[in-house]
């Protein structure tokens, strides 16, 4: 509905700030990472906006670069992530470390974010992947292996195996191994 906002910039109360637009003021909450790359009060600002409207508010957001808002409009599809824990994700974390997280599967970067707990970064990190971080560049053989190597994790752990087993599991696994026989290697060492 509001996509983007121009005007002079009232006031900077983080994560709060007012944009007046040809005389109506703008309440607009935006990351930290936005908020520290704002021009001083009274200088103008362009920033892009993602509307929410809930039962008992209507919010604006705002970003400095798509990047940023379409990480955001990602994160809130998640279930259990709303607006203002998306925004706590992009203070924490630029938009290409998450998308390197994302694409490392690395739970333990998103943990740092306050309010993110393990449950909370997995269930991010599995969503997100193929969405977020898809398109950062990655030398090619090092990328599918590793890509295999994770989603054999996953599947060891979606069996039950804790995640220092799976862990080990593939230490053992030959290099350039695919995912269907490395699961059935690792299953291997961990049956013994």
């Amino acid at each position: 509905m509001i996509g983007k906002l121009t005007g002079t910039l009232l006031e900077k109360n983080p994560p709060q700030i007012l944009i007046d637009c040809h005389g109506v003021g703008y309440e607009v909450d935006v990351p930290m990472s936005t908020f520290y790359n704002l021009p001083a009060a009274g200088e103008k600002v362009s920033l892009l906006t993602h509307f929410v409207v809930r039962e008992d508010a209507q919010i604006l957001y705002g970003f400095g670069s798509a990047a940023e808002r379409e990480a955001f409009r990602q994160l809130i599809k998640i279930s259990g992530i709303g607006p203002r824990t998306a925004l706590s994700v992009l203070s924490g974390l630029s938009v290409a470390e998450l998308a390197q997280a994302v694409t490392a599967q690395e739970a333990g970067r998103i943990v740092k974010v306050p309010g993110i707990g393990k449950k909370t970064a997995e269930r991010l990190l599995l969503e997100l992947k193929g969405k977020l971080g898809a398109d950062l560049p990655l030398p090619g053989a090092a990328a599918a292996v590793g890509d295999a190597a994770g989603d054999i994790q996953q599947a060891l752990m979606a069996l039950g195996y804790n995640e220092k087993d799976a862990a080990a599991a593939l230490k053992a696994l030959p290099a350039g191994v695919g995912v269907s026989e490395g699961i059935k290697l690792a299953l291997k060492s961990l049956a013994k």
